[in-house]
């Protein structure tokens, strides 16, 4: 068994991959940020600069005088390597610090009242431009240096970073742990899912964790019933059959040697030899239906599907069953319409389904009662067999385990006429090929009881 678990490919386990799976999620995810974060702090970091100079510029756009001593105001603002001045006179004359920075386009939009914010070359250094009209004419342009936003913009990103890759590792612990946590009971069904495999019965699973880990719980726990159910039927299957097999071949065996010895008298040997040749027929017999059985079980059983009327076939086998029926002083009865019933099936194992109904039948029935052969309609447009017999008939209980193996044989097998004990087992594996289904009730019209097959009716041939 651990070398079956151990081939095939190596997979990784439900909590490493949850943890990879969680960690790749969280990379993505942390990348993804990282990239918008990246891109929006330089934006931010640039407008930020932008909008500091725009309110600077307004409040020296609304003075009264846009005169020399603007040029004394910049000094306050940060000095001629920050933030420098240039003032427009309405004729459009530029002077200041920041004269390099202003060129045409921006001093006609100024001069014509339009707010100016854009990019320069002033000392052969990229700057930031940005220029409010004056109240009474003329403009105002202040510059910064263009490595001003570049430093806050990279101080923004460092700061970014770090939560970041917290924020990385966070996911990868959480994942840790929801792997942990949903791995659990996972790896708990399976170790009792192989502990079932090994043949150990009546674990019980635990039924905690996520409900799909519960339904896995309950379903082992169904799968060791079911599997405790099937294997004591199938131990007492083979008590029963080596009980059957056992008897005949006592008889068998204790005839033979009496005949090797001589211990049997000259004029009863032919006696003997019917005995053996009886108890030679039994396990013919009893070997046939579990080859039978077999043959019912596997996937490759053959069926010849074609429109058969199954008045025809009762009537054949009613035919078949009259001379046993008599012999039993037993009455056998043909209940069928008048017009012939079709359906698609095999018509040879119908056949064989009535002939082992009818057997059980007249086994159980008693001299000078009836024994029933009927045809009908039942609803949905299906077509019921019935074989009914004046036999006891069947207690609830029998007709709860009637179709289970041998199950009626052992029950009654020292108070009734009895067969292998497999005949309503094949009964039962017989309709279900056929597409049919079959009941049983423990009293019928007749006293005894009634077996019931139904098959989906068919157009007759054209």
């Amino acid at each position: 068994m651990s070398g079956a678990r151990s081939g095939g490919p190596r997979r990784g386990s439900l909590a490493r991959n949850i943890v990879v799976l969680t960690t790749v999620v969280a990379a993505l995810a942390v990348a993804l940020t990282g990239l918008i974060a990246w891109q929006t702090a330089a934006h931010g970091a640039e407008q930020r600069e932008r909008d500091q100079l725009a309110r600077q510029a307004t409040v020296l756009s609304r003075l009264p005088a846009l005169s020399e001593a603007l040029f004394h105001g910049a000094q306050v603002l940060g000095g001629p390597n920050s933030v420098q001045l240039a003032v427009i006179s309405p004729e459009g004359t530029v002077s200041g610090t920041a004269t390099p920075a202003v060129d045409r386009v921006s001093k006609a939009a100024l001069l014509a009242g339009e707010p100016v914010s854009t990019t320069g070359i002033l000392g052969g250094r990229e700057v930031l431009v940005v220029g409010r009209p004056g109240v009474r004419g003329g403009a105002v342009v202040l510059t910064e240096p263009y490595s001003v936003v570049t430093e806050n913009t990279n101080r923004i990103r460092r700061n970014v970073v770090a939560p970041l890759i917290i924020g990385m590792l966070g996911a990868a612990l959480a994942g840790a742990l929801l792997a942990r946590r949903t791995a659990r009971p996972l790896v708990k069904a399976a170790r009792i899912a192989h502990r079932l495999a090994d043949g150990e019965r009546g674990v019980p699973a635990p039924l905690d964790g996520p409900r799909e880990a519960a339904d896995i719980g309950r379903a082992l726990n169904v799968l060791d019933d079911a599997l405790a159910r099937s294997e004591n039927r199938q131990r007492e299957f083979l008590l029963s059959v080596s009980h059957d097999l056992r008897t005949p071949l006592t008889a068998l065996r204790g005839y033979a040697e009496a005949l090797a010895d001589g211990l049997i008298e000259p004029d009863r040997v032919a006696e003997v030899g019917g005995i053996l040749a009886d108890e030679t027929r039994r396990l013919d017999r009893f070997l046939g239906d579990l080859l039978d059985l077999a043959r019912l079980e596997a996937d490759d059983f053959r069926l010849d599907v074609a429109p058969a009327d199954l008045c025809a076939v009762v009537a054949e086998a009613a035919a078949f069953w009259t001379g046993p029926c008599a012999r039993h002083g037993v009455e056998l009865r043909l209940e069928r319409p008048d017009r012939a019933v079709f359906v698609r099936t095999d018509a040879f194992r119908v056949r064989q389904l009535l002939d082992g109904l009818v057997q059980n039948a007249l086994r159980v029935t008693p001299e000078g009662a009836p024994l029933v052969l009927a045809v009908g309609a039942a609803p949905g447009g299906a077509v019921e067999l019935q074989v009914r017999d004046g036999g006891p008939g069947l207690t609830d209980d029998d007709v709860r385990i009637a179709f289970d193996h041998g199950a009626l044989h052992e029950r009654y097998r020292d108070t009734r006429p009895v067969g292998s004990g497999l005949g309503l087992a094949i009964a039962h594996r017989l309709s279900a090929r056929l597409g049919g289904t079959i009941r049983v009730a423990g009293h019928g019209p007749e006293g005894g009881a009634c077996f019931t097959v139904t098959l989906p009716s068919a157009p007759g041939p054209a």
